[in-house]
Parts: C-alpha cells; structure tokens; sequence
C-alpha cells in the first residue's frame, strides 16, 4: 500500500492472516486480520505469529523462514505452499494467447510449461470435488488420486529439467516447485486434509 512519507511515498505493506475452515467441513467462522507495516522485512510475520504454532499456507517468501526455525519457541511453523504460484510461472509461459498479443509467435510457448500446467490443472480438479468434505475424506481422496499425479508430475519435470540449460526460463519454474526445500511444503496438502492446494483465500481476502 503507499504510505505518505517525508520525502515522497513509500510501499508499505498489509499483511493478511485468513482462517477459514469451510474446504475442510470446519465449524469455526471465517475470519481475517490485517497487520501494517512500513516494510517487508521478516521480523513482522515473526512477530504477528509470536507464540503461535500450526500450519502457514502461503508462498514462499523467505521473510517467513523465521517461523519455520526447528529451534523457534513454541516449535516450528509448518510450510503449506501454495501451487497457484507455482502454476502461474508454468501457465506465463504457456499462455498462447497472451504470448501471441505481446508479438512472440506460437513457436515460443513453452510446450514442456503447457504441460506442466495441465498436470497441475488435474490436481486442481480433485481439489474442486473434495471442497467441503470433512479432512479424512479429503486426506482418502488426495492419497488415492492426487498423491501418483504429484508423484508423476514431480518424476517428469526432473528428466525435462536435466535437459535444460539453468538459463532457460521454464527451468526456473520448475526449479521452484522442485526445490527441496519448497517441495515438502507443496506435498504437505498430501499429508494433512486441512491444508489447501493454495493461499488464494488471503488473495481474495485482500
């Protein structure tokens, strides 16, 4: 958000904490804070979620590493992360109709990008007929369903990676997803019927 500052304005920030339970059948009313703050440093997510402990869904920014600490007090956050950011580094570079109105011609989709979201757009479609069922059901369906797709689309993109350059942009994109420090916390909705595929609640909070 801008702030008026001495000397011009300034990019502060608004943070959005959301809790809502209704994906997993949970009785607790939707709720959302929002905390200010002049900048995006770290130690504000840190210190809004001091004294608390349980699952974090949100993207992948380092600010919140400090929660993820195994040494922090009460205990460690658990990273949830969320595959809308991961499918949009993928989809931004299949986007034929888009890539087509910036003047780059059809050759430059990235086929390998076009398929990733596909594969990615399967676990979406699951996640939309399991919304509102209770966490066992839905923890049952993802093992059954999801877990081989995330397992086959994690085993493509290593062979289609080792053959890129690290330059190459979709590279990147998988290179995100694959991390091994972010993958656990995209295969955490795997392990846990409350988590979701995505933050996009906060998104649509905001």
């Amino acid at each position: 958000v801008p702030l008026l500052a001495r000397g011009g304005t300034k990019t502060a920030r608004l943070w959005t904490y959301v809790r809502d339970d209704r994906p997993f059948a949970g009785t607790a009313p939707p709720a959302v804070v929002f905390r200010f703050s002049r900048d995006r440093g770290g130690e504000h997510p840190t210190e809004h979620l001091r004294g608390w402990q349980g699952i974090l869904q949100a993207d992948a920014y380092a600010g919140y590493n400090q929660l993820y600490d195994a040494k922090r007090l009460p205990g460690p956050v658990s990273p949830a992360l969320c595959w809308s950011h991961s499918r949009r580094k993928f989809f931004e570079l299949a986007d034929i109709e888009s890539n087509i109105r910036k003047g780059k011609s059809a050759k430059e989709i990235s086929p390998i990008a076009f398929e990733a979201v596909k594969r990615i757009d399967a676990l979406f479609d699951i996640e939309r007929e399991i919304n509102g069922q209770d966490p066992v059901a839905r923890l049952a369906a993802r093992q059954h369903r999801s877990a081989p797709l995330v397992e086959d689309l994690q085993s493509w993109l290593r062979s289609e990676r080792a053959l890129l350059s690290k330059h190459a942009k979709v590279a990147k994109a998988i290179d995100y997803l694959l991390s091994p420090d972010h993958w656990p916390g995209f295969t955490r909705f795997l392990e846990d019927g409350r988590v979701f595929l995505t933050n996009n609640c906060a998104a649509r909070s905001l």
